[in-house]
């Protein structure tokens, strides 16, 4: 019997749910374990200002550590661009749509004052450089409850990952799924992570053949460029990915909170992570380190 670690929101359920059934067609017996995390218990602050790395996985991690579970199931954008020591990510299945998606009011409907909702600085940041004096509000809870918030009338519009949307059954809720150009996705977005403890052992070899080497490229380049820039999830650093035989492209962004300075690049190759680590060399002197200290800086002030 191999335990799968899950968060228990409706996605992790559905992704861990998933996860089981195509373990289940190579013959393997699976149950879930749902484990409570950092972020899940945090619901009244923006996850900006919470701090640290790994919120949405650290206790997942310690169950695998120390054997309650034998593999983890995650969204891949909240897993931290360094895993434990005896841990890995022995799969990354093939990426649902990456992009991100407004359910309410659609972008060219959004001007001075519209009030979007939001958990996302990211996504906060690259409305903002818009320049269209669009106003973001914080948005926190599962996706039933930030669409009854909108339904509510209490934003115009809310922006939500495609990819959760989807694997929810709510893609005709989607008013505009928006370009990477225009919005550069979290890094990891639209993928899945199974990680186990690397030990070679039964739940490890039926996990590695859920992998999509296609993805894993992508991902390999944009999580390099997260760990060459030193952010985590919660920081305004957008990078997608896409693969075209053996090269892989990956465009980048880091933007101030308010949307004032924007630094973006684009690099491609056919070494995933070279391009990864370039890219983020190259935007770090362009102007990205000044933006990161200071958001950095200024969310160790806020929680003191």
């Amino acid at each position: 019997m191999i335990v799968i670690g899950s968060r228990g929101s409706q996605l992790a359920l559905w992704q861990a749910r998933h996860i089981a059934a195509r373990l289940a067609e190579l013959g393997a017996e699976t149950r879930i374990e749902i484990i409570k995390t950092t972020g899940d218990r945090i619901l009244d602050v923006p996850l900006a200002k919470v701090g640290g790395k790994g919120l949405f996985t650290k206790e997942i991690e310690e169950a695998l550590l120390d054997g309650s579970i034998d593999i983890a199931v995650h969204s891949l954008k909240d897993v931290p661009s360094e895993l434990p020591a005896g841990l890995t990510l022995s799969a990354i299945p093939e990426r649902e749509d990456p992009r991100d998606a407004l359910i309410g009011k659609p972008l060219d409907e959004l001007g001075k004052g519209s009030r979007v909702g939001t958990s996302s600085l990211r996504r906060a940041a690259q409305l903002h450089a818009l320049g269209r004096g669009i106003v973001t509000e914080t948005l926190r809870g599962n996706v039933d409850t930030r669409l009854r918030k909108l339904d509510e009338g209490q934003y115009d519009a809310i922006l939500l990952a495609a990819a959760g949307l989807r694997r929810l059954g709510w893609a005709e809720r989607i008013r505009e799924t928006i370009p990477v150009e225009t919005m550069c996705p979290a890094v990891g977005q639209g993928a899945l992570a199974i990680e186990t403890r690397d030990d070679g052992l039964e739940a490890q070899q039926f996990v590695r053949k859920l992998e999509h080497e296609p993805t894993r490229l992508a991902i390999t380049a944009e999580r390099a460029l997260l760990l060459t820039l030193e952010g985590g999830c919660q920081v305004p650093i957008g990078g997608h990915a896409h693969v075209i035989g053996r090269d892989v492209h990956l465009r980048a962004i880091v933007a101030s909170p308010e949307g004032s300075r924007v630094v973006r690049g684009e690099r491609s190759g056919d070494d995933a992570r070279r391009v990864g680590e370039e890219l983020g060399r190259e935007m770090l002197d362009r102007g990205a380190r000044e933006i990161l200290t200071e958001v950095y800086r200024s969310a160790a002030n806020e929680r003191e």
